[in-house]
């Protein structure tokens, strides 16, 4: 090998290694797959302790981006990811019903909760969802909303619809169109209520005067399911590795750690795949 190289011209010797790094590259470049998720899942910190496990078990990277649910399904729309993992049941059995996604895999849940100032101005403590927004409405207490079309924002409508205010709006409703985390430092600065997902509240450190004043109520459940984006739809998407990806999330390995993921040590997400 090392004399047919020697008898190579300087220029054909370069274009040949040139050839050889470039082909390398772009081997590299398509060893990861794209993931549109939710803010819930990367501010909470579960990505940044389940994806070193995903490598290892799967050897290629997984990359996310984190956005509301609505732009996560939209980019799976656009073929602008591989994967889906998201938390609106109604809008992720829409996506399949358009033929943007292949399967829904129902992966794991945990639940809302209604934060707000520890003086509770609005009277909300307790357990009922739909009776402490009403109590905010009718005080005009200070409410912040993410109104970004996430999963967390289309479950808000969902609980002020059933509590007879659809749409909410005045002053007091503030909406931050932005996600989870900077939603809760808008709500930390105004001494405002806000509706979170118990996770992102969990990690998050700049509370302020905020505590949990609502919990417990069985409308609060949060589901999270995952799917292919379909490639009949965008040929380019990488479907055999963003199947693996999937198929190890739900697979008791991928499962479990899910689970093993706490802060302080209370678990963030509960994983409830059934085959």
């Amino acid at each position: 090998m090392v004399r047919f190289l020697s008898r190579l011209s300087p220029s054909r010797l370069a274009a040949s290694f040139a050839a050889a790094l470039l082909f390398a590259l772009s081997a590299q470049a398509q060893d990861f797959i794209t993931v549109a998720s939710t803010t819930s899942t990367e501010q909470s910190g579960l990505f940044k302790h389940l994806l070193p496990e995903a490598k290892k078990a799967l050897g290629f990277d997984v990359r996310v981006v984190a956005v509301g649910t609505g732009q996560a399904l939209d980019m799976g729309r656009k073929g602008d990811a591989d994967v889906v993992f998201v938390h609106d049941k109604v809008a992720e059995e829409k996506f399949l019903a358009e033929g943007f996604g292949v399967k829904r895999f129902e992966v794991m849940y945990n639940d809302f909760i209604i934060v707000g100032p520890k003086a509770d101005p609005a009277g909300v403590k307790g357990k009922d969802v739909e009776a402490a927004l009403k109590k905010i409405a009718a005080a005009q207490a200070p409410f912040a909303s993410r109104a970004d079309k996430s999963g967390t924002h289309a479950a808000e409508l969902r609980y002020w619809k059933a509590a007879g205010i659809d749409p909410p709006k005045g002053p007091w409703y503030r909406e931050t169109g932005s996600g989870m985390g900077p939603t809760l430092n808008t709500a930390s600065g105004l001494n405002a209520y806000a509706l979170t997902d118990r996770g992102t509240w969990l990690s998050f450190k700049n509370r302020g005067d905020l505590v949990i004043l609502v919990e417990g109520d069985v409308k609060l459940f949060n589901q999270y399911g995952v799917m292919l984006v379909n490639p009949a739809k965008h040929a380019h998407v990488k479907k055999d590795m963003g199947q693996k990806f999937i198929d190890w999330v739900i697979s008791p390995a991928g499962q479990s750690a899910i689970a093993a993921y706490k802060i302080d040590g209370e678990q963030l997400f509960f994983p409830n795949y059934k085959p």
